[in-house]
């Protein structure tokens, strides 16, 4: 089988054949960044970062565009609130996601472009409308997109132009407007607004439309049509809608293939800061470590909506416990792989086969699953072969889901030094209980075990010795 993908437009599972053979180029949209990044911003991140692995571990050359909006209503106002410049607005904000998606071990995009680096390819998309008559401008600095010159108009959605909504908007600009859906392609300054949030443009002063933005990078770095355009369910309208529209309109093939991750929902509610019940992603790593976070966004097929409750990350942490420990005890056992044979081994048929299915990553984890009881039943047989091949395949499978506990992201300590020093305490102590046991010093032996769990350290006696980890931080 080879990979199928589900398509937005179409509403069907297709067979990915790439424009150019062996190679990929997608785009999908990033953070307009004029908040901190809750949980809901993570999903789609990381159910493309799964997309771009497997595509890479298939074969293919991935060209992956994400975006920066650095210049957008919300922006301005959001940093006049804060007392600062829009753009120092921005790059704090910026950081915060960056710094988010390193965390979480995600792929850094091929190019990661900015709203506000590419006004000369918005201003010739512009005139290129414009010139088509399927752009008009009104008062000085405002374009718009005019909806009824473009019969195609919500094949996207399938929706009809005269059964939709217009755009919310409360721009005063509006009423100079031919229909009420035509959509912003660029917007004069607005009072009250910075000088330094506009630019020179033909039409006038001002900034560009959100919409705009997006087919505009998108065709600066992937050409006039492309394979992939992914983002949130969210995005599906009006922004993906008005993004396919206005680049067809100007003559661009634009994306073969539409994909869209869905919500992260609370007892079927979708998880937003504009609803109140968004989860920061500050809060989310101080309840559970980055890979145990990103095991549980990864591990919903990513058209399906992720339900959150109180028992999420404590299900995945002990998940990938089982994970890490059966990784750490087969490599203590048979020594450490080399990461080249990870990347390379031929991963089981039945994961490839999930894979392939529109990244059906739940039933992947099943063969993970019984990789794992495979493993440990090796281990504890003493088949070294077993318990080797077992591990390969269980790290290659997880390097494709960016949850190979093994990999040096996930392995890398702030303070190796204080990591150093623990283990050496911890081993003396270990090694005065072994002692202790032999000498069959019972009283001495439950005294050092007690002093550990005290200090928070889980003893585990096996075969080959004891071993110790940190006992959970919540006490379980």
């Amino acid at each position: 089988m080879t990979l199928h993908l589900y398509d937005t437009a179409t509403r069907a599972v297709r067979e990915l054949v790439p424009r150019t053979p062996g190679k990929v180029g997608i785009y999908v949209c990033g953070a307009t960044v004029q908040s901190a990044p809750h949980v809901g911003h993570l999903r789609p991140v990381v159910a493309f970062d799964v997309l771009r692995r497997w595509l890479e571990r298939s074969g293919l050359d991935v060209t992956l565009i994400r975006n920066i909006t650095d210049i957008e209503d919300k922006i301005i106002a959001k940093a006049a609130d804060a007392g600062r410049e829009w753009w120092a607005h921005a790059a704090v904000f910026e950081r915060e996601f960056s710094a988010a998606y390193d965390a979480l071990g995600v792929l850094p995009p091929t190019y990661e472009p900015r709203a506000t680096q590419h006004m000369p390819q918005m201003i010739e998309l512009m005139d290129r409308l414009v010139e088509r008559g399927h752009a008009y401008a009104t008062g000085p600095g405002n374009v718009w997109f005019d909806v009824r010159s473009w019969p195609d108009y919500g094949t996207l959605t399938r929706q009809r132009l005269d059964d939709l909504n217009p755009e919310a908007t409360d721009d005063a600009a509006a009423g100079e407007k031919n229909d009420p859906h035509d959509f912003a392609l660029w917007k004069a300054p607005r009072p009250g607004e910075p000088a330094t949030a506009s630019w020179d443009s033909p039409y006038g002063r001002g900034r560009p439309g959100w919409h705009l933005e997006c087919s505009a990078m998108a065709q600066r770095y992937l050409g006039d049509a492309f394979d992939i355009h992914g983002g949130g369910l969210d995005l599906r309208f009006p922004h993906h809608e008005n993004e396919q529209a206005q680049a067809r309109a100007a003559g661009y093939g634009f994306a073969d293939r539409w994909m869209h991750s869905a919500w992260v929902t609370q007892q079927g509610v979708k998880m937003s800061k504009s609803l109140g019940n968004g989860l920061l992603v500050s809060e989310l790593f101080a309840q559970a470590p980055a890979p145990v976070v990103r095991y549980a966004l990864a591990a919903v097929q990513y058209r399906s909506m992720l339900e959150w409750s109180a028992d999420t990350l404590d299900e995945a942490q002990a998940t990938w416990d089982r994970l890490t420990g059966f990784v750490g005890r087969a490599t203590e056992r048979v020594g450490a792989v080399p990461t080249d044979e990870i990347r390379t081994v031929t991963l089981p048929a039945a994961f490839t086969a999930a894979m392939d299915d529109d990244l059906n990553v739940p039933a992947a984890l099943a063969v993970v699953h019984e990789t794992l009881r495979a493993g440990n039943t090796a281990l504890a047989a003493a088949d070294d072969d077993a318990a080797r091949a077992a591990l390969v395949a269980l790290r290659g499978m997880l390097d494709v889901l960016g949850l190979d506990p093994a990999d040096p992201h996930w392995t890398a300590t702030t303070d190796d030094r204080a990591a150093e020093a623990l283990d050496s305490l911890v081993r003396a102590e270990l090694d005065a209980r072994a002692a202790a046991r032999a000498a069959k010093d019972w009283a001495t032996s439950d005294a050092i075990r007690d002093r550990l769990v005290a200090a928070g350290v889980v003893v585990q006696d096996s075969p080959d010795g004891a071993r110790w980890a940190l006992a959970d931080s919540k006490g379980e």
